[in-house]
């Protein structure tokens, strides 16, 4: 079988790491040049997510951003990958997805997670119990929020795609049950996702799965990985100390760059990373995706904290070089 055309995306997280920090806002005023060169270059999508009292500047609203993003483009998708849905009331969400869709004429995806932070959780007066459950249940209020009788005004697209971004068999399967996309491009949790469907009724040929691929396309990978791997040691070094705070768990110890690249695409999110040419980034991405419905993969634009001119050359090369290849399958 011939693998299916991938859509390309980028994602943006807008870290400032204090090693590397620059100007907060030139940061954001480039980050949307970068949005709007990514669509000029004619990426599918740009992704955001949401994190809170992270060191290093980590986004925490990603749908205003979004809608700011919006007013810069006229084509190019904008996802959210994730908004942590338990920490925000359903109207709240509803109401500024609402304003993102109608800002940018129908063009939001809105991404949905529980989150695992408990920093994040106290910062909001929210409680982690059953926030799996609170995150399938906002899916389900938004639903009827964007349906006639629920917000004013109402998104333009009927309904607005939720994701559920749901990460394991556990997680796939939820999202099956529910009926929803697939926040995620892991060719393993095509089946269980599938039998969620048809458990709850659903016809397969619904499935959707779009998701993140932990990579770094270069023209050049053994010249440019000594510049990459510093950034991507904050980055996933940050992930792991932020993921134990308000836990009994011990501090993560620091990461070996090096390992982490040569690690398999099964590996668990943010335990691989591929530094490779757009041709073998294009070959291990279809592996990873498999015979899986996915439709979408997007790529990092920035690994934590990167300088300009790395970002833009990155961004360059994702959209000309690997996007190309993936579209044709």
């Amino acid at each position: 079988m011939s693998p299916r055309p991938l859509n390309v995306g980028l994602y943006f997280d807008l870290r400032n790491p204090q090693r590397w920090a620059q100007d907060p806002a030139r940061l954001h005023a480039f980050t949307l040049e970068m949005c709007q060169e990514a669509e000029h270059l004619g990426a599918h999508s740009i992704w955001t997510t949401e994190h809170h009292l992270f060191d290093d500047g980590y986004i925490a609203a990603p749908l205003p951003f979004l809608a700011a993003a919006a007013a810069r483009t006229s084509r190019i998708r904008l996802g959210t990958a994730i908004v942590i849905a338990p920490l925000h009331h359903p109207a709240e969400i509803a109401e500024q997805a609402a304003m993102v869709d109608l800002v940018s004429n129908g063009r939001l995806d809105l991404g949905l997670g529980a989150g695992y932070r408990v920093p994040e959780y106290e910062l909001f007066g929210a409680s982690m119990h059953r926030r799996y459950a609170q995150t399938d249940e906002r899916a389900r209020e938004l639903r009827r929020l964007f349906a006639p009788g629920g917000i004013t005004p109402r998104p333009v697209q009927d309904p607005v795609p939720i994701w559920m971004g749901y990460q394991g068999p556990q997680g796939a399967r939820r999202a099956g049950r529910l009926g929803a996309p697939l926040l995620s491009a892991h060719g393993a949790l095509w089946d269980p996702y599938r039998e969620g469907l048809v458990e709850a009724g659903h016809d397969p040929s619904i499935a959707r799965m779009a998701g993140g691929v932990q990579a770094w396309v270069s023209e050049d990978p053994e010249a440019d990985w000594p510049r990459v791997a510093p950034h991507l040691k904050h980055q996933l070094d940050s992930y792991r100390q932020h993921m134990v705070e308000g836990t009994d768990a011990p501090k993560p110890k620091p990461i070996d760059p090096d390992h982490v690249r040569s690690r398999d695409r099964d590996a668990r999110v943010l335990s691989y990373f591929w530094c490779e040419t757009p041709e073998e980034i294009a070959r291990r991405t279809f592996e990873h995706v498999g015979d899986s419905p996915t439709e979408t993969v997007f790529f990092w634009a920035s690994v934590g904290g990167m300088p300009e001119e790395m970002v833009a050359q990155h961004v360059q090369t994702v959209c000309t070089k690997l996007g190309p290849l993936l579209r044709a399958g």
